[in-house]
Order: C-alpha cells, then structure tokens, then sequence
C-alpha cells in the first residue's frame, strides 16, 4: 500500500507526526512482508515558508525530511488553494497512491482532497467532522468541502461525528478513532517537562540580547507567576481599534497579576508596529517576548501556566488534557468538547474587552482542572492507521 500525507502548516505537523510513527511501526512489524508494507510519502505544500514556523517544527516532532515539497508559499486564498492543487495533481501522477490522507483544516487539506478524488484516488480526512458554524471563516469551507468529498472520515469526538450524521454523511465513512493531536501531547510530555523555562526564555526572547531597559530574570523563582498568550487571528489582530483594545487591557490589567509569555506570530508583530502599538508593548516589563516557540516549548510553557490567553484552535485542546484555563479569543469553536460547557476548560469572549476583563478574573482564580474527553487517549493515530488499512 502506498500512502500519501500532505501537511501544509504548524498544525497539521502536530497532527501527523504520530501517524507517521506508527506507519514505521507497522513497517518494523511487517519487515519481512513486501505485501503489508506500506510505502509512505510526506508531502509538504510549503504553505509556512517561515523557518521558525515550519522547519523547527520538523525538528521538533521528528518528523523525517519531506519527500515532496510544494513550495506554495503565502497568497491570497485563492491562490494557495489553485497553486497547491496544480503542484499536487503532477505528486499524485507520479506516485499514484492508494490513498491521500489529509489533516486539519487548512488550504492544503482542501486543495488536496479534492485534487486526489479528481484523481480517483482514495482520501482520507483526520480531524473530520468540526464544525464551528461559521462559513465566514475560511478554514469552515476547508472542512466542508473535505469532509464532503473524503472516502474515510476520522473524528476526534462524538460531537464531530454527529455533526457528520446531520450533514448526510454515509455511516460507513465515519469513524471516531480520538484526538490525534493528543498523541503528541503524550509522546512528548516527558521531554517538554525537562525544558528549563528561564533558558528557553533567554533562548528565544525577541530581544537577545534584550533591550535597554528590558530585563530577563537571572533566576525564575520557584513559584514563577505567569500566563501564556497567543494571537494570530485576522479578526483580532488586523483591525487597530481591536488591536488597541485588546493591547491596553493586557498592558494596563493582566501584567498587573501574572506576567505574560508572549510568543509573537509574525502577523501580530508587524500589526502592533503599524498601528503604533509596538512600544507600549516592548518597554511593558509585565511582558516576555518571545519568537515562536516549538511544539515542546509551547508544550512546556502550557504545563504551569496559570492560564492561557488564545485563539488558537489546538491550544484549547492542549489546555483540556493538561487542565490549563483557557480564554479564547473568537466568538465560535469548532472544538466545542474543549469548552466548560462540555466539561473542558476553554470559555469564548471573542474580542469583547468587558467579556475578556469578567472571564479573565474568574481564571485567574480558578485551579487546574485536567479533562480526558473520550478516546484522547495517546493511541489514535494506531486506530487511524487500522481503520484506513482495513477499510
């Protein structure tokens, strides 16, 4: 059997390195059978040129070296989505695969999907079935047009599988194998728990050497107080009265309790100088400034904070399974088993300061509180792997 896997960007890397290791499983299993190994393919669409965004993170995870890369890049959408589907239709010529599997939701997991099925090639979706209800968000078309068109649809939850059941899709497709993102949760826990946070932060402060009037403590005491934050989202982040808002809550409120690790996506860098937000927030010492991190940095950081601030989708489910509290900043979810609603940890406020302020108070003071949905158990990408094989 030959399979093809396409990644595309940071969380799709997260989601397929487990799959990858256990095709190698299989393949040291079955050593001795031509018949039952599967030939692998890792294609990357380049969708995340950056270094720091997409190559560390092969390191990270240890992910081999990319078979086939794309090189897409940036562009509209689009663009991305017609580029990588004229780039991918000449991969799967080549090597004609048994099947495609796709992760996530984004450009790539769309063009390629629909790009093998033109093909008449077998595709598989990991991550199927959520839904945040929201189709002004690109990434809710991705999921749509994927699940629509795939052969195998693997779901993290029973909530994503439902979601399925209601759009029509075929009961033999659908498959609740877990959350695959949490394999890799677990199979790195206990390297990102050796991470010593103080030279991680020197490591990668976005002043190294830091500014004047910038300091870096020589030595976190051992109740270090701190929060983490993450902002990416257009609609957080490109618009500069919400932008200001949001930067004058955190410089005037939140590093008033906890100071705030702040790993900057390249986006909300080049935003905050535009709009003339850039010193408040350097000269602020309630702040560390950090370039991206890598998956175990990140992973590190999450273990201890007293809370994380986010819109990041994959950090609400991080946050569950480590017991973190988490305020998200977006108005919907298509991770709702991650909410307190359904027993996670994550709460929604959007970009509603008031909403932010009241949520903010109450996770400050709330303790840890770890959540197992079903099935986020560490073995995932072996029932993903068995269901495609068996299918």
């Amino acid at each position: 059997m030959k399979i093809l896997s396409v990644v595309g960007a940071r969380p799709n890397f997260i989601k397929i390195a487990p799959f990858i290791k256990e095709v190698h499983k299989h393949n040291q299993k079955y050593s001795s059978s031509k018949d039952k190994k599967i030939d692998h393919v890792l294609v990357h669409t380049g969708q995340h040129y950056d270094v720091r965004m997409s190559e560390q993170f092969f390191k990270d995870l240890e992910i081999p070296h990319p078979d086939i890369n794309l090189e897409v890049g940036s562009g509209t959408h689009a663009e991305q989505v017609g580029q990588t589907m004229i780039a991918f239709e000449k991969a799967v010529k080549e090597y004609n695969p048994d099947w495609v599997v796709v992760v996530g939701d984004v450009n790539a997991t769309l063009a390629c999907s629909v790009t093998a099925k033109k093909e008449w090639i077998k595709c598989c979706h990991i991550e199927a079935g959520l839904r945040s209800g929201d189709k002004k968000m690109p990434e809710e078309i991705n999921r749509i047009v994927t699940d629509s068109v795939s052969d195998l649809l693997l779901t993290p939850d029973t909530i994503a599988s439902e979601n399925l059941r209601k759009e029509g899709a075929d009961e033999r497709k659908i498959k609740f194998v877990g959350n695959i993102m949490i394999d890799t949760l677990e199979n790195f826990r206990p390297e990102a728990e050796k991470i010593n946070i103080e030279e991680m932060m020197i490591k990668n402060h976005l002043f190294n050497p830091p500014i004047e009037g910038r300091f870096i403590p020589p030595e976190i005491p051992q109740n270090f107080n701190y929060g983490v934050l993450t902002l990416h989202r257009p609609s957080n982040v490109d618009d500069m009265q919400c932008l200001k808002e949001i930067t004058n809550f955190l410089c005037d409120e939140v590093v008033k309790d906890v100071t705030l690790l702040w790993p900057i996506h390249p986006r909300t860098l080049k935003n905050l100088k535009l709009f003339g937000l850039w010193e408040k927030v350097k000269r602020n010492p309630g702040f560390v400034l950090l370039n991206p991190l890598g998956y175990k940095e990140m992973l590190r950081l999450n273990m201890e904070a007293r809370l994380v601030i986010t819109d990041s989708g994959g950090l609400q489910e991080e946050c569950t399974v480590l017991g973190t509290p988490c305020i998200t900043m977006r108005w919907n979810t298509e991770r709702p088993v991650t909410l307190t609603t359904y027993g996670g940890v994550s709460v929604l406020v959007g970009n509603n300061i008031q909403k932010l302020r009241e949520e903010y108070k109450l996770a400050i003071a709330t303790p840890r509180r770890p959540s197992r949905p079903a099935l986020w158990d560490g073995k995932t990408a072996e029932r993903c792997l068995r269901e495609i094989l068996y299918f």
